[in-house]
């Protein structure tokens, strides 16, 4: 099968990264024979620093065409200015909208080797799998905001139908897993939480007999991701609420560098990225850690191309480099695999 990606290297350490998918994607074609065609193009801070942009109608054509878009990262401190008119995250969020993506999807699997890297005890990340569902085009990131010398503010809205749509994406994943389903909300608050908490008992009810629902607060939330996080499985929650957990969850798998996501809308389109942003301290090193993007890429092969078994065969290819402890140094104390070390030692287990 011959594919169009769209790869959107960004900022900072987002095209060293990005180079590392694409060897994780052109080892797959090889190995399976498929035909990806990789065009890239410029977003974030590099495309302001070439047309004034963040998001140049050449890239936006681009990623409209494509099968599917693999983004590195965006920003830095050189366009980091919170007065600037334009900004490097301006087109990250124009992009979401280029192409109707709403749905994030940020899996979360500790692999017991690196249990040490992470600041949750060991016995507490036994059997965790967990799979956030946040939603991304609506709430407080998106409503009108208003400021002064005196005050500021920012309007949190949501409609019925931006909740129904992004809970009918949490459930239908649900149900290839245990069908079962957190919603997380602050209903004891806001009014925007009380219209999703409603609306999902609704859905769920009428739609989704099978299902097995539970609500709570975003503030307990927090908590119960470190205190018993094996006992989650599915959560769905509005945009800043999931922007922050999934954050905060990160510290399971023990590093952000571990961790992929993907950017779903109503058709298999769809953006995929680590979470972990442009990090720019560590960009030109060769040190960043390039698994949350090869995973990433993994899941482009699943929910935009349709290729299970390609998907499973990058992340298992990262599990055996973990495994033999291909660490770079975020993962471990005096780690002394680099970038492309790490990247080699995935690109071998494919080809082999």
């Amino acid at each position: 099968m011959k594919s169009l990606i769209a790869l959107l290297p960004g900022d900072g350490i987002g095209p060293e990264v990005a180079q590392q998918g694409v060897r994780a994607l052109q080892a797959i074609a090889s190995r399976f024979g498929h035909e990806f065609d990789i065009r890239s193009a410029l977003v974030g801070g590099a495309a302001i620093d070439a047309t004034g942009s963040p998001l140049p109608g050449e890239t936006a054509s681009l990623c409209r065409e494509a099968d599917a878009v693999l983004l590195g990262a965006v920003g830095g401190p050189k366009w980091s200015d919170p007065n600037a008119q334009v900004r490097p995250e301006q087109g990250l969020l124009a992009l979401r909208r280029e192409i109707g993506v709403f749905a994030n999807l940020r899996p979360i699997q500790p692999h017991p080797a690196l249990s040490p890297s992470s600041p949750i005890k060991d016995h507490l990340l036994r059997g965790v799998d967990i799979l956030f569902v946040r939603e991304l085009t609506g709430g407080i990131y998106f409503g009108d905001k208003t400021r002064s010398e005196t005050q500021a503010s920012d309007l949190c809205v949501y409609t019925v139908e931006e909740i129904e749509r992004i809970v009918r994406v949490a459930c239908e994943l649900a149900r290839d897993r245990k069908s079962q389903l957190l919603s997380i909300d602050k209903a004891n608050v806001l009014e925007t939480s009380r219209l999703w908490r409603a609306t999902t008992e609704a859905l769920v009810r009428n739609e989704y007999p099978d299902i097995t629902l539970e609500h709570m607060l975003v503030d307990a939330a927090a908590m119960h991701l470190l205190k018993a996080p094996a006992s989650m499985d599915v959560l769905v929650t509005e945009n800043m609420f999931g922007d922050i957990l999934t954050d905060e969850a990160s510290m399971l798998a023990g590093s952000l560098g571990m961790l992929p996501s993907a950017s779903l809308g109503a058709e298999n389109k769809g953006l995929y990225e680590p979470i972990h942003g442009s990090a720019p301290d560590i960009a030109g090193k060769g040190i960043a850690n390039p698994y949350g993007m090869i995973l990433s890429a993994a899941l482009l092969l699943r929910h935009s191309l349709g290729l299970e078994a390609e998907a499973l065969a990058v992340e298992n290819a990262v599990n055996r480099a973990i495994e033999r402890g291909i660490l770079t140094a975020d993962l471990a104390a005096g780690a002394a695999a680099g970038t492309v070390e790490a990247s080699d030692a995935v690109v071998a287990d494919l080809s082999a």
